[in-house]
This record gives C-alpha cells, sequence and structure tokens, in this order.
C-alpha cells in the first residue's frame, strides 16, 4: 500500500510539475506577442448610426419557451449588415439546436446572415465537443439555413465545415464591414484548454464610440481595453459579452467541482480566479469610463453578475436570450 501510494504522489507531482512548465512556457508565449504586436493603420472613421445586439444562445433567457445553455450566440445587426458571433454549444447535440430553434421562436431569419464571427473554438462557441475537437463548428445537427457565408476564426478551421462556409483565418485586426473590426487574435496560455486564440468584435456606433462584443473574454479585460485603445481613437462605450468570472459556482458542474474555474485561467487550480478578480476587472472598465456593460451569465457566476450591475446601475445591461441590447 505504501509503495502504491508513493508511486501515486510521484506520478501526480510529475504531472503537475509538467503542467506547470507548460503553462509558464504558454505566458511567456502570450507576454512575447503582446510586445511584438504592432497596431495597423487602420480607417477607423467608418461608424455605424444603430446597433442591436440580440442574444439567440444564453444561460438566461426572457421567456420560458426560448431555451438556454451555458454557450454563445448573438446576433449583430449594425445599419444593414448581420453578423453571427458564435453558434452555441448545443449540449445535447439535437436538431435543430437551440440556436436554430430560438432564432425561429423569435422571428430571426438566418439565412440573412452577411457573416458568422467565432470569437474563438471552444465547444460553447461552436458547436459542441467534436466540433471543438476537429477545429470546425456547426449551427446545429442537422440541416443549416445558409447557403453562402464568410467565417471569420481567430485560428485556422481545418475540420469538415457545414456546406456554403467560407472560412477567413483572422491573422490581425481587420475591418469586415463598414465601421466593424475583429480586434485581432490574442492568445492565452489556460489551463487544460491550452493555447487559446480569441478575437473580438469591435463596432464604431456614431457620436457614441467604440462598442465591444466579447465572446469569453480569455485575453482578460485589462488586454482587450488595451487593444481597443492601440487600434481605434474613439473612447470605448460598451463592452457586452463573456468575461469569464465563475467565482463563486460554475454553468458546468462535475459533482462540486467547478470545471469553469479550473479550465478558463492561467492559473494551477488552487490559485483560481477570485473575486478580488472581478473587482479588478470592474476597475478597468471603470477606468475606460465605459457607459454601458453586459456580462454573459454562460460563464460568470450570479455573484459576478451582481457585482456588475451594482458597479454600473443604469450603465448595465442583463444579457438574455430574446432581450435585445441596442446601442
Amino acid at each position: 500500500m505504501t509503495f502504491f501510494v508513493s508511486m501515486l504522489i510521484a506520478g501526480l507531482t510529475t504531472f503537475l510539475f509538467r503542467l506547470h512548465r507548460t503553462l509558464q512556457r504558454g505566458i511567456k508565449k502570450q507576454l512575447a506577442e503582446d510586445k511584438a504586436f504592432k497596431a495597423p493603420q487602420l480607417e477607423t472613421q467608418h461608424a455605424v448610426e444603430r446597433l442591436t445586439i440580440t442574444p439567440l444562445v444564453e444561460f438566461y433567457a426572457e421567456e420560458k419557451a426560448l431555451q438556454t445553455e451555458a454557450g454563445v450566440s448573438y446576433l449583430i445587426e449594425a445599419d444593414g449588415t448581420k453578423i453571427l458571433l458564435d453558434v452555441g454549444a448545443n449540449e445535447k447535440g439535437s436538431h435543430p439546436s437551440p440556436l436554430l430553434a430560438n432564432a425561429q421562436k423569435m422571428g430571426v431569419d438566418l439565412s440573412e446572415l452577411d457573416a458568422l464571427f467565432l470569437s474563438h473554438l471552444h465547444r460553447d462557441h461552436v458547436g459542441g465537443v467534436r466540433q471543438e475537437r476537429e477545429k470546425t463548428f456547426s449551427p446545429s445537427n442537422g440541416p443549416h439555413p445558409w447557403k453562402e457565408l464568410p467565417v471569420y476564426s481567430p485560428a485556422p478551421l481545418t475540420g469538415t465545415l457545414p456546406i456554403g462556409s467560407s472560412p477567413i483565418t483572422v491573422t490581425e485586426p481587420m475591418e469586415i464591414a463598414p465601421g466593424i473590426w475583429s480586434m485581432g487574435p490574442m492568445g492565452r496560455q489556460l489551463f487544460f484548454m491550452g493555447y487559446t486564440q480569441e478575437q473580438i468584435l469591435a463596432v464604431h456606433v456614431k457620436k457614441k464610440g467604440m462598442v465591444l462584443i466579447v465572446g469569453c473574454g480569455h485575453p482578460g479585460i485589462e488586454r482587450i481595453i488595451e487593444r481597443c485603445k492601440a487600434l481605434f481613437p474613439h473612447p470605448i462605450f460598451g463592452i457586452i459579452g463573456g468575461l469569464h468570472y465563475p467565482i463563486t459556482d460554475g454553468r458546468i458542474m462535475v459533482g462540486p467541482l467547478n470545471v469553469q474555474k479550473l479550465v478558463g485561467t492561467d492559473r494551477m487550480p488552487w490559485r483560481g480566479l477570485s473575486k478580488a478578480d472581478v473587482e479588478e476587472g470592474i476597475l478597468s472598465i471603470e477606468k475606460a469610463n465605459v457607459q454601458k456593460v453586459g456580462i454573459s451569465p454562460h460563464d460568470s457566476c450570479d455573484w459576478s453578475l451582481k457585482a456588475f450591475k451594482k458597479a454600473f446601475q443604469e450603465g448595465y445591461c442583463p444579457v438574455r436570450v430574446g432581450r435585445p441590447i441596442e446601442f
């Protein structure tokens, strides 16, 4: 028995040592990428008159008739342009998926989309575990609504894609429609999930400023704000989406284990996210003088949502399926 325990401890120690070394390499890679980043010259004066963000997949909904899950899909309407950010998790592999079912109930015609914008290639954003593993995406486990659609991804899509999808790998900040940009891929080493590239959608709303639409916020809100300031001369007016603060509980639990708290950080498990991280995130947003904030409940716990609501009061927007957020 003593020999078995000794071997178990030795094996666990080796595993943790290798994991720590991998984390450190990833952190160094991230720091090197940040240092090497040079903001390209963009035509930043383009702007839209109106912007509406309508969650189609989220953890909470406005009505019981709408489906919910720990995933993200937002319809973004900026003047005449319609972009879908992510396709949800489709946790049960169903058809129609929560995305398609909710779109139909809400009267949203997904065949009218101008583009699909994948924030990053995690399962809760690309339609499932298989899609994450194969580096592809799927809006549902059956026929999808579009015929031809450009798909902007921060990392190469190497798996079999839905028919009609034209993949575009984003390697640097770029304008994808008038007044709408990808801020380019931003890397972060995550515990278990490895080195993850995530892109943020930025929309310039006339007479207001930049609105940032975020999938999970894995790069960290501080880095996201810095990147936006480096790219655009306009103030940041709004931040909507996931910032990954599953502090007191999580949306993906394995027994008592809060999986989201473990996988969404570059720290070892015993140094996970804390309430202090939420407070620092709020302070960073306040320093940037952001006027409108809405935090996704798919990867942030109710305690974190209440903290943001208390901090921003009338400027806080609940992010729920079927509840449009207008700018």
